[in-house]
């Protein structure tokens, strides 16, 4: 009897051996990413939320002081200038991502017509996604030169002459136009080869169909293509959307947030507190109120997403 309940036992024993190093292996594999993951993401948010809680000036102390909600409400309540980079930083979004989906749309369906080039172009079109916006910054600070620059060239060339320059990004009227339109340049092919992906996933069978029932080009535009590619293009402006709002390298190559505060980003508005001012609480309250708008954007965006046909 002792026998019988000895293996019953030791048989326990390697089951319950067995089920545990079943879940140990992978958790093991996991456990370094999960250890990184924490080290370089989860850790620094820890930290710069505490930080958002004290008055921490470089210039003037070395010690912290907990100041509560102060810093935030120093931000919402009494801080205009950081109300005039949200302005710009929401024009930039808004405005930036309208034109780079409205060009975009149209060189997809373009591309989406053809046959044998359609690589060869795609492969153009993407070279600006490629480049790294430093390169592009650094493009665009010559291009829009006012005196040496290639823009003001061409332009005096087809106005033959009558054309004297213009300072592009030194004009306050049209310096954030300028950010603006660089912007579009660089990524534009990003929203198109999304919409290009979503029109190539539409089932020819729908357009076979509509052809069948004398449907038009524009009725088929407007019923089974935009329908179909709005869910695509939903993920592409959030995407994109996320990024403009971030924008910095752009605007620190180009303008410095000039003239004056006409170009000065939200982004570029917390580098300045931070690697400039050294408000180092104050930076970092400033960096959540970021992290709630654009979390409260990206909600949006799902919730327009989750009520497309199909994903209810």
């Amino acid at each position: 009897m002792s026998g019988a309940m000895l293996d019953a036992q030791n048989h326990t024993k390697r089951l319950f051996s067995d089920k545990f190093r079943k879940r140990s292996v992978p958790l093991l594999f996991v456990l370094p990413a999960l250890i990184l993951l924490l080290a370089i993401t989860i850790f620094p948010l820890l930290y710069e939320l505490r930080l958002a809680f004290v008055s921490w000036e470089l210039t003037v102390s070395t010690k912290a002081t907990f100041v509560g909600l102060q810093n935030f409400k120093d931000i919402l309540f009494h801080d205009a200038r950081f109300w005039s980079s949200l302005k710009v930083t929401l024009i930039l979004m808004i405005g930036g991502v309208s034109i780079e989906l409205i060009i975009g749309t149209v060189l997809a369906l373009l591309l989406n017509g053809l046959k044998r080039s359609r690589t060869f172009l795609l492969s153009l079109f993407l070279i600006p996604v490629l480049i790294a916006p430093v390169v592009a910054g650094f493009q665009f600070r010559m291009i829009y030169h006012d005196q040496y620059g290639p823009l003001n060239y061409i332009i005096g060339l087809l106005t033959l002459g009558h054309w004297h320059g213009f300072a592009w990004i030194a004009d306050p009227h049209i310096a954030l136009f300028a950010i603006m339109m660089t912007d579009v340049w660089q990524w534009t092919p990003f929203l198109m080869l999304i919409i290009l992906a979503g029109l190539q996933a539409i089932p020819v069978e729908l357009y076979e169909a509509a052809e069948v029932d004398g449907a038009t080009e524009a009725q088929v535009f407007w019923r089974i293509t935009t329908p179909m590619l709005i869910p695509v293009i939903i993920i592409g402006v959030l995407i994109r959307a996320m990024d403009s709002f971030k924008l910095f390298d752009i605007i620190y190559l180009l303008t410095g947030g000039g003239p004056g505060d006409t170009t000065e980003t939200i982004s570029y508005y917390t580098y300045l507190q931070g690697f400039k001012f050294f408000s180092l609480g104050y930076t970092a309250a400033m960096a959540f109120i970021q992290l709630i708008i654009i979390t409260v954007i990206a909600q949006l965006f799902l919730r327009v997403q989750q009520r497309q046909p199909g994903n209810e």
